[in-house]
């Protein structure tokens, strides 16, 4: 099914281009309360509201912005798209209470979007850390929960290191030894770390030049690092924060709705595990996105936007 999918969205690709980016300034945006505080949020394709499932977009992080998002807005000319700041990040309010920094807090924002905007029927999405959510979310088997996009998601923290591990194993044996070396003696603040860091993100994060500094992020909201780093840790391959022990591939089995994973070819969310954890959900497609790392949308987003419209055209069919 997987090699399916890819090969179909390779076909769409040399057969069709893209739509121009439409839509990035929001038709609608404002605040909705939320419990702790109130979250920023935008949408397009409002004259799709009650015609077709919204798409409700979560980012990475902990305690990034929706600005990595903005791919997803092109789907507004078929669905409504609402992209939004989880409280305590990007143009939310930041209470910055760490007892606001709880896996089911952020969930239940969701729930408050869907019930201030009046969203019935729902598509959820998220990258990295946003994928935990939509996989949170989505074990929960909602009404009106169509279908769920999980995009190199954060299922088991356990699983993510030893993966992440494994890469590390592939850059130059000095740089491996460094990144071990200055985790074991708790200098993660030291610039032979953060340049060992910056090799491993070359290869794992953004394998494109420029990828980081691309036009969504130019205006962005500023992220948040100290819940980034309270619940994750100062890398994305080191995890010693309140996620350590997270694992949600055991309810996996339980989601309903057609999924999509999705993640690239040298993403810190592997492959093979990619694989593995789609194989739990009973409906599921897994994509690949070639040549991309942990910034799928970034390295490669034509093949990534082409493999969900894919996905969402399946779901009529």
């Amino acid at each position: 099914m997987m090699l399916r999918l890819a090969l179909a969205a390779l076909i769409a690709l040399s057969l069709l281009t893209l739509p121009a980016q439409a839509h990035q300034d929001p038709e609608i945006a404002g605040y909705i309360q939320v419990d702790g505080g109130k979250v920023w949020y935008r949408l397009n394709g409002r004259e799709h509201l009650g015609k077709r499932p919204a798409i409700i977009v979560m980012h990475g992080g902990p305690g990034g912005t929706h600005r990595g998002n903005m791919p997803y807005v092109a789907l507004a000319d078929e669905f409504p798209v609402i992209l939004y700041d989880q409280l305590g990040t990007g143009n939310s309010e930041r209470p910055n209470n760490p007892e606001n920094w709880r896996v089911e807090r952020f969930v239940a924002e969701i729930d408050h979007i869907r019930a201030a905007l009046g969203l019935d029927d729902v598509i959820i999405a998220g990258h990295s850390w946003g994928g935990t959510l939509a996989a949170e979310y989505a074990v929960r088997n909602p009404e009106g929960l169509k279908a769920a996009i999980l995009s190199s998601p954060l299922i088991s923290t356990r699983q993510w290191i030893a993966d992440n591990q494994e890469w590390i194993d592939q850059l130059p044996p000095e740089t491996a030894a460094t990144i071990r070396k200055h985790e074991a003696e708790g200098t993660t603040n030291h610039p032979d770390y953060r340049a060992a860091e910056a090799a491993f993100y070359a290869r794992h994060m953004c394998r494109t030049e420029g990828c980081r500094n691309s036009r969504y992020r130019v205006d962005g909201p500023n992220w948040n690092p100290v819940m980034y780093e309270t619940m994750w840790g100062p890398t994305e391959f080191f995890a010693p924060g309140t996620l350590k022990d997270y694992d949600i591939s055991p309810q996996l089995p339980t989601v309903k709705v057609p999924t999509l994973m999705i993640c690239g070819e040298y993403d810190e969310a592997a492959p093979k595990s990619c694989r593995r954890f789609a194989g739990m959900i009973p409906n599921a497609k897994t994509v690949i996105v070639p040549g991309a790392g942990h910034a799928t949308m970034g390295d490669n987003e034509e093949f990534y936007m082409m493999a969900l419209r894919i996905f969402l055209k399946g779901l009529n069919e």
